[in-house]
């Protein structure tokens, strides 16, 4: 039995909140595009857009959950109690997923709510977190952590651009403080000034979820100097289709076979709704998955 799957996301088409307005596609067409292009897998998306608990294994079409993004302020006690409801509601739906044997089980992915001024740090010169904030941040990871595990998922945590944790040096503090395992994002290490073959490597025994994703640091370095946000660097295509950006991604197929990893690879090229047709994004999932497939994922 193949114990590593590969899976896609709704964030490739330019559906990560249903607040943007109408989808560009339907869940049941996003679901036809990415099962007909191989993916055995869908990560949620914003709750709702692959319906509730009552019919989120019908709308799936057989594909199975391979996870789902939850994001808290972790650095804000009173917000990060207020955002739990919005976990338990994740973790809701994730009950309610067709069974999957053991290592495909969906992951709570949980996200940091963003501290714009961190956005992919110039030098690494913009404040993050101060010592004396460190021990709170952890603590509530790991109660967050530990409410998905008595839930009965295991979750990993997703560094991410814009946020406190984004650098390389971020994660390794994190992975200090905590137990969580990590959702390591090949993109947005990448354009953290991270090297995410290494990484998968220094990070082997945490890495229980991968986000596969490609990054050009040309799009990243324009859009810091023009001052635009995350969001905007989304839209103005920072994350690449596979092989198009900057990633090694035939040493990260390697490096995941050399370290025996067991799971869900999700292939993400983050977009906005709006900025490329949906056709085109069909058709970059399907060419994603094939060069995956060629390297032997």
């Amino acid at each position: 039995m193949r114990l590593t799957s590969v899976a896609n996301a709704p964030v490739s088409f330019g559906v990560f909140e249903l607040s943007d307005g109408p989808p560009p596609l339907t869940a049941d067409e996003m679901v036809r595009a990415i099962a007909g292009a191989g993916y055995e897998g869908i990560d949620l998306g914003p709750i709702g857009y692959l319906g509730t608990k009552d019919d989120l294994a019908e709308r799936l079409g057989g594909l199975l959950l391979a996870g789902g993004w939850a994001d808290l302020r972790y650095s804000d006690a009173e917000e990060f109690k207020r955002g739990l409801v919005a976990l338990d509601a994740t973790l809701e739906v994730f009950a309610a997923a067709p069974a999957a044997p053991e290592h495909l089980a969906p992951r709570p992915t949980l996200g940091c709510s963003g501290s714009p001024a961190r956005f992919a740090r110039p030098g690494g010169n913009a404040p993050g977190l101060e010592p004396s904030q460190w021990a709170g941040y952890a603590a509530r990871v790991q109660e967050a952590a530990q409410r998905c595990r008595d839930a009965g998922f295991e979750p990993a945590f997703h560094h991410h651009l814009g946020t406190y944790v984004e650098t390389p040096e971020d994660v390794e503090r994190l992975l200090e403080l905590t137990d969580v395992q990590l959702c390591l994002d090949t993109g947005h290490l990448l354009l953290a000034g991270g090297d995410p073959v290494r990484a998968l490597r220094d990070w082997s025994a945490r890495v229980g979820h991968v986000h596969v994703k490609d990054g050009d640091r040309s799009i990243l370095a324009q859009a810091i100097a023009d001052g635009v946000d995350l969001r905007e660097l989304m839209g103005r295509g920072g994350f690449a289709p596979l092989g198009q950006g900057e990633l090694d991604l035939p040493g990260v197929v390697r490096t995941l076979a050399e370290i025996d990893y067991q799971g869900w690879v999700i292939v993400e090229q983050d977009t906005l709704p709006g900025r490329r047709s949906v056709t085109q994004n069909i058709a970059d999932q399907a060419a994603n998955r094939e060069k995956l497939r060629a390297l032997g994922l």
